[in-house]
């Protein structure tokens, strides 16, 4: 394999001849799928889907205010607005705007995107609001007063950037930034912490801790809750490895010691305190307890040496641990089994083994629940979301320990179920390994059809059940089936179902995700010629490696901000971080199965025929470069393979930064495999 690369050119991201390039490749794109009467029909039923005003608004609570994004065809970059529970409940609220962001990018010629917010208790009067120029990771930060609804003069600013930032108290922030050489990562992270004070320049900011060269990140952060004042330091490692300090003398107007005490936690755990409870999620066998435990200990007590835990949750061949969500007075815990939610609520009692425990009804089978919202500081009062295939979201309101919530509301039914139906099979992959997938469609077809196959394997993120209004209208409605594969690499059963797939033993991914395709051909729920499958990210990854690996299983797929150049990915934006995940090509141990993996490398002429690839990217992506997906398309064009390409100036590593991008894009897709998995049709 020769290491010259003909089109790295193409890694110039505004660069003359590359953008010249991408218009061409959109043109053609644009001229193949568009053109039709149909396309635009589709097009707008997507948009009325994702504009409906039936939507849930999903809240955050702010003292007395519930806060909300919100877009629509009225919004199309977004208001930022709040309202009362009192309001909330009702099946029209009435809601205040805060910050409308198409006033403020038309007012000042920046395509805004919302990247969050950051709000000071008690009194939630001072935001530091984050706004990333059409869609980037990048963002710039500013002071907004929460009861002029104006940005505040003379407040906290920070140029562009991947900047951390969280507030102390009025006057001070904790802050990460770019310093100058040898201050942010080779990801591009923030590796120094400081404390900035009002009124004094940026660059000025008092140091306060610095990572090493080769981690990824390093962060502070004030925990403000009352009676547990404290300020802690993190340090990311690589992705997988960090490590956790408390600042000692953490009071409000302390300064913390310059020492900081590491929490004795291993480095690959999760972490996390809330009052006097220190709650640890290993991901290796630790005190004698098993990889995806969650383990609970007394904060001071561990501090002082104590190892004794309460174990919160075991893990088992079919349940793993999904999550968990602290009130002020209780802990919700969020388990899995066979990839649908599992919910209880644990109260914490005297001593190891005091904790009581009970389960949170309300989660039906072969659904997804989870928590949106809690305010620990203040009350026991939750937000619960749950949502299948074909199941609406419905957003419940509790209170923790009072018996079960209530519904305060429910998402539209914005595609026709009737006759459908979700099952869930297991497929054997190439090891033995049982991989669960879902598939939901028509009940009683009584032939092979359509089927568009989702995947991603990786990141310990996991596939699971939830409600597409945008699948249903652009998929299922017109005779589609459509099923999630859980392969390895996520967390559908735990850390070891990730690390199964870490690194060279990523191709068990890829062997999981072919046993799924094999086994719905067996099952007579769809042929290779009527199977697509879509993936992004590291699912346009895994997208790469079914292309090129089984190209005979598959009659078309789609692959969305693609990672596909396995040799240079750590060189490009924030790919450094990903070693962990996949390996070092600059380590020779790794390079050999970085270059089996990469799908860009193994592109071949001759052999059997690829299937059709559409690629779509984002010049803004500053996450997963842009370059992945057009050296991709150029090499395939090269050996003349069928690709279809389009690049989006703005929308970042999403694709998109307002509903008529999504709309477009996904138009796009599903007229693409439509046409190509049902010709004549």
């Amino acid at each position: 394999m020769s290491d010259e690369d003909p089109y790295l050119w193409l890694e110039e991201i505004t660069g003359e001849a590359a953008l010249g390039w991408v218009r061409e490749r959109n043109g053609e794109t644009v001229a193949a799928l568009t053109g039709t009467p149909a396309f635009k029909v589709l097009e707008s039923a997507i948009r009325e889907v994702l504009d409906d005003d039936g939507r849930i608004p999903y809240v955050v609570r702010r003292g007395g205010h519930l806060y909300n994004f919100w877009q629509d065809a009225g919004h199309v970059r977004g208001l930022w607005r709040r309202t009362t529970l009192e309001e909330y409940v009702k099946d029209r609220p009435v809601w205040e705007p805060v910050l409308d962001l198409d006033a403020l990018a038309e007012a000042e010629g920046e395509k805004w995107a919302w990247a969050g917010s950051r709000v000071l208790g008690p009194d939630h009067r001072h935001a530091l609001v984050l706004l990333s120029r059409d869609g980037a990771d990048a963002c710039v930060v500013r002071e907004f007063d929460l009861r002029t609804l104006k940005f505040a003069d003379g407040g906290f600013e920070v140029p562009e950037g991947r900047t951390t930032i969280g507030w102390i108290d009025r006057d001070e922030v904790w802050i990460g930034a770019d310093f100058g050489p040898g201050s942010m990562s080779g990801s591009g992270y923030p590796l120094q912490v400081r404390r900035w004070r009002r009124g004094t320049p940026l660059d000025e900011a008092e140091l306060v801790y610095e990572g090493r060269a080769s981690d990824i990140s390093a962060t502070g952060w004030y925990d403000d809750t009352p009676g547990f004042e404290r300020h802690f330091l993190h340090r990311q490692i690589d992705f997988w490895h960090q490590e956790l300090f408390l600042l000692p003398e953490g009071g409000p107007a302390a300064r913390p010691a310059a020492r900081p005490e590491k929490i004795g936690v291993p480095d690959d755990a999760g972490a996390s305190v809330h009052r006097e409870w220190l709650i640890v999620a290993p991901k290796s066998p630790w005190l004698g307890h098993a990889a995806g435990t969650l383990l609970a200990f007394d904060f001071e007590a561990f501090r002082a040496g104590e190892r004794e835990a309460t174990v919160l949750f075991t893990p088992d061949a079919h349940t793993a641990l999904a999550g968990w969500s602290w009130t002020r007075n209780h802990l919700i815990l969020t388990t899995r089994a066979d990839v649908s939610s599992r919910m209880e609520l644990l109260t914490p009692g005297p001593g190891p083994g005091g904790w009581r425990r009970a389960p949170l009804a309300g989660v039906p089978p072969l659904s997804t629940a989870s928590v949106t919202c809690t305010d620990p500081d203040v009350g026991d009062e939750y937000f619960l979301n749950v949502s299948g295939y074909l199941q609406p979201s419905t957003l419940y309101r509790g209170t923790a320990g009072e018996g079960a919530g209530e519904s305060v509301k429910r998402g539209p039914a914005l595609f026709d179920t009737e006759g459908l139906d979700v099952r869930r099979h297991f497929a054997v992959s190439a090891d033995g390994t049982r991989v669960p997938y879902f598939v939901v469609g028509p009940e009683d077809r009584p032939g092979p059809g359509p089927t568009l196959l989702y995947g991603y394997g990786g990141f310990e993120i996991s596939m699971v059940p939830q409600y597409s209004a945008v699948t249903g209208r652009a998929w299922l409605a017109r005779g589609g089936t459509y099923v999630v594969a859980g392969i390895r690499g996520g967390h559908e059963y735990g850390p070891d179902w990730h690390k199964a797939a870490l690194g060279a033993n990523r191709v068990r991914a890829f062997e999981d995700f072919a046993a799924v395709a094999r086994d719905l051909t067996a099952r007579g729920i769809t042929t290779p010629a009527q199977l697509g499958i879509e993936g992004g990210s590291n699912g346009g990854l895994l997208m790469g490696a079914m292309l090129t690996r089984y190209p005979e299983l598959f009659g078309a797929v789609v692959s969305l901000v693609p990672l596909t150049d396995m040799l240079r990915f750590h060189r490009l934006l924030a790919g450094a971080s990903w070693t962990a995940e996949y390996g070092d090509p600059d380590n020779a141990a790794d390079r050999p199965h970085l270059a089996d993996i990469s799908p860009y490398h193994r592109i071949r002429t001759g052999g059997s025929a690829y299937p059709p690839l559409l690629l779509l990217t984002s010049t803004r992506d500053d996450r997963v470069h842009p370059g992945h997906a057009r050296k991709m398309a150029a090499r395939l064009r090269e050996h003349g393979h069928p690709v279809l390409f389009h690049e989006h100036l703005g929308g970042g590593h999403s694709g998109a930064t307002d509903h008529e991008q999504t709309a477009f894009n996904e138009a796009l897709v599903h007229t693409f495999l439509w046409e190509r998995l049902t010709p004549g049709a």
